[in-house]
């Protein structure tokens, strides 16, 4: 018997926990100076750094007695390590296995670390070798098994470039695409100069994906100056997300889709679909309600808001989804919005994603008393709307 029993789930988030030599042994070679190893700030102190290269040596993989540890969990794999001690966790080859426990049909797959490197936007040499040593790489590690969605990470700083990588990605076998949801080259989301990546996602019928570690984790220093102690982050150091930096992590994510769907990007591009990954999803239902407001009220002196064919609200239902935290009331999200919104994920093998995701959900959902056809949209119906390919 697998975690899922006998359900049918499919897993909007998951992640393979990048070696420090990831990005440099998928570069191109012209490019393997340039590309860095993948570092752990002040993780390092903690001894990671060296326990990773021990990985390394040992060829990218653990020994093999703790694989048969790992695998002993069966159903109970989310009850086990996770981060690096997780079993498939840097190794391709045991996660199949990891599957097979979960019993999910299908999981996206994102990287942990590499991406910080990737969305270097002030280093544009630099984050497009990145971008295709990632997806070269990414697509390595998900091919051993088709249930395995490998995520592209592209910058859209140089149109030109990004449209080259997303060529390269999508040849790959990669099945979705992770943009930052940042200002593109000092250009919205929603710029002309844009449209031809938006339509060719939208021939290939590949969503984009916006994804926690996107934008800064961090609110700037000066929100943290109390003038005391600086508060250090869940793992003791000071490169991850903390408490006030909570508050603010999907701020920059509801600006990138609230653009996009003012700008006329979805109806420029009416089968172009997106999910916001790893953000939470408790603050969906007021920026809908606020973005219809902004357009009745705005519409009388904005001719680009007249023009757009539906309320943000109803554009929101059609082309994008949200993964709600697992501490987070998915029951009350949708009573307050749509059950057309929401995507399960389990986060493996981050810590974030608990011990019982799909417990909890189930409470919330109960709670709430919604129907079990609204449940089985967000546990597979969603995910296979947006991922349509992932039924294939």
């Amino acid at each position: 018997m697998s975690y899922a029993k006998d359900r049918i789930m499919y897993d909007a988030d998951s992640h393979i926990m990048e070696l420090p030599d990831f990005l440099q042994v998928h570069a191109e070679p012209k490019d393997r100076e340039v590309v860095p190893e993948i570092s752990f700030g002040s993780a390092a102190g903690s001894g990671i750094d060296r326990d990773l290269h021990e990985y390394i040596q040992a060829g990218h993989k653990h020994d093999a007695q703790k694989v048969v540890e790992l695998s002993a969990l069966g159903d109970d794999i989310l009850r086990g390590p996770k981060g690096y001690q997780a079993l498939g966790a840097f190794n391709n080859e045991d996660r199949p296995a990891v599957l097979d426990m979960l019993g999910f049909k299908k999981q996206l797959v994102f990287a942990s670390f590499s991406t910080g490197i990737v969305f270097r936007h002030d280093r544009p040499k630099l984050e497009y070798a990145a971008s295709r040593a990632h997806n070269r790489g990414m697509a390595e590690f998900c091919s051993i098994d088709s249930r395995l969605l490998g995520v592209g990470a592209i910058p859209l700083d140089d149109v030109e470039q990004a449209m080259r990588e997303l060529e390269f990605a999508m040849d790959a076998g990669l099945e979705a695409i992770w943009i930052p949801h940042r200002h593109c080259g000092g250009r919205s989301p929603g710029h002309d100069d844009l449209d031809p990546f938006w339509a060719r996602l939208t021939e290939a019928d590949i969503p984009f994906v916006l994804h926690v570690g996107g934008s800064p984790l961090q609110l700037d220093p000066e929100w943290m100056n109390t003038g005391r102690p600086v508060p250090t982050d869940w793992g003791g150091g000071g490169e991850n997300v903390r408490g006030k930096d909570m508050t603010a992590l999907h701020q920059t994510a509801e600006r990138f889709l609230s653009v996009m769907m003012l700008d006329g990007v979805f109806d420029r591009h009416p089968n172009l679909r997106g999910a916001c990954v790893e953000l939470g999803a408790g603050w969906v239902p007021q920026m809908l309600d606020r973005l219809d407001w902004v357009v009745d009220i705005w519409s009388k002196s904005d001719e680009a808001l007249r023009n757009l064919s539906a309320k943000p609200s109803e554009l929101a239902r059609r082309h994008l989804s949200f993964t709600p935290y697992v501490y987070e009331d998915i029951g009350k999200m949708i009573q307050q919005s749509n059950a057309d919104l929401y995507l399960f994920s389990s986060d493996y093998p981050h810590t974030e994603g608990g011990r019982n995701p799909l417990g909890r959900f189930d409470t919330s959902l109960a709670n709430a008393e919604i129907a079990v056809s609204e449940q089985q949209k967000f546990f597979a119906d969603n995910f296979l709307r947006v991922f349509p390919r992932a039924g294939q």
